[in-house]
């Protein structure tokens, strides 16, 4: 058992999963990431660089994938902001790399200590167009742990950006966690069965759908580019082209979506109602379902550990067994509710509990809610 942060379980983690370029600016809720990182990595063979700002930040650790490795870097919701483009660029030009976010109350400046779930859209819509990205979102400190070796693996396999999505409650809470051996992690690279230079296409994909990209400056020679491209890397702007380039980019995740989703979930026989709760605000909501349990009200538990792609198979299959699905969650909009809503369709109805006043959601809170929607059912 070791006593550690939040932040720092995503940094030691990283380690472990063969990260050897980080790039960052520091920013609350997430220093402490880059701060240990800057001190730990060239004992492992790599580099930590400090950049002038989270554009410069985002584009080196690009860089240093194309290069052959591993990369990430770490920031909050005004850096978040910043790297949204080249964000979008390293989904285009499929270049691997693992982005911390820890989430805090925005909108602009907002509140540097203060814990918000406001970035779950931005995370896959942030940036211009249509591409793929993968979400994953931690809510204790070891699954931060185990959650971005996860991002790696997923990364280098799929040759996609992968963000961590944390907020600040989770960033720096301590717990105790039990941290398996390094080798009984299984670690992924990306691939590097390239057939030779004179028959190599840098986009031409296999029946995998991934393409096989060598280092930059390890003897192969190649074009990449953020603008639309064929199977040459070379822009190509032909109608054909570009529905080619954006379909298969975009499809790599629905094709490999029994991967990539993950959830936790505890059903009860004959529920009626049941709470989808993610992140942070997944540990009081859980806390609330078992004590309506204790209680009598039979209520199941949905936690989406990856938010984008979204599991709505998942959650359509828990919507056919409720009449009613409470999803409490630190934002105005309702943003996972509203993915809920779009995902089930109707089948039940969706009940939001937000709470923004930069407070964590409690138990009792949530409990509260559990309550009242019993006895609206209890009632028709």
């Amino acid at each position: 058992k070791v006593l550690m942060q939040g932040n720092q379980a995503v940094a030691e983690a990283a380690l472990v999963a063969g990260m050897k370029v980080c790039a960052g600016y520091p920013i609350t809720p997430s220093t402490e990431v880059i701060e240990l990182l800057s001190r730990k990595l060239p004992a492992y063979g790599g580099r930590f660089i400090q950049m002038e700002d989270e554009i410069a930040s985002i584009g080196t650790i690009i860089g240093a994938s194309a290069a052959g490795k591993k990369a990430m870097t770490a920031t909050s919701g005004p850096g978040f902001s910043l790297m949204q483009e080249l964000l979008g660029y390293a989904a285009m030009v499929e270049i691997p790399i693992v982005i911390y976010n820890a989430q805090r109350v925005g909108p602009s400046t907002g509140g540097a200590t203060i814990p918000q779930q406001g970035d779950i859209m931005q995370t896959k819509w942030g940036s211009h167009g249509e591409s793929p990205r993968i979400v994953l979102c931690p809510s204790s400190v070891e699954e931060a742990y185990n959650l971005t070796i996860t991002a790696f693996n997923l990364s280098e396999k799929y040759m996609v950006p992968v963000v961590i999505l944390a907020d600040e409650i989770l960033a720096h809470i301590r717990e105790s966690i039990t941290i398996p051996e390094s080798d009984s992690f299984e670690i992924i690279n990306r691939r590097t069965d390239a057939p030779p230079q004179e028959e190599y296409l840098p986009y031409k994909v296999d029946n995998t759908g991934i393409p096989i990209l060598p280092p930059l400056g390890g003897g192969y020679r190649y074009n990449i580019s953020g603008m639309i491209h064929g199977d040459k890397g070379i822009p190509d702007l032909a109608p054909e082209i570009i529905d080619y380039c954006i379909r298969r980019i975009n499809s790599k995740l629905k094709k490999y979506y029994n991967d990539i989703v993950m959830i936790e979930k505890m059903e009860e026989e004959n529920s009626k109602i049941a709470v989808l709760a993610y992140g942070s605000t997944a540990r009081p909501a859980k806390g609330a379902v078992r004590m309506a349990i204790e209680n009598g009200i039979k209520v199941d538990f949905i936690r989406p550990i990856t938010i984008w792609p979204f599991p709505e198979r998942e959650v359509r299959e828990i919507a056919r067994r409720v009449d009613k699905i409470l999803v409490p969650e630190m934002n105005y909009e309702g943003q996972v509710a509203g993915l809920v809503k779009q995902s089930i369709e109707g089948a039940a109805e969706v009940v939001q509990f937000n709470k923004i006043s930069g407070l964590p959601m409690y138990v009792e809170e949530i409990y509260n809610q559990i309550i009242k929607l019993s006895e609206v059912g209890r009632k028709k």
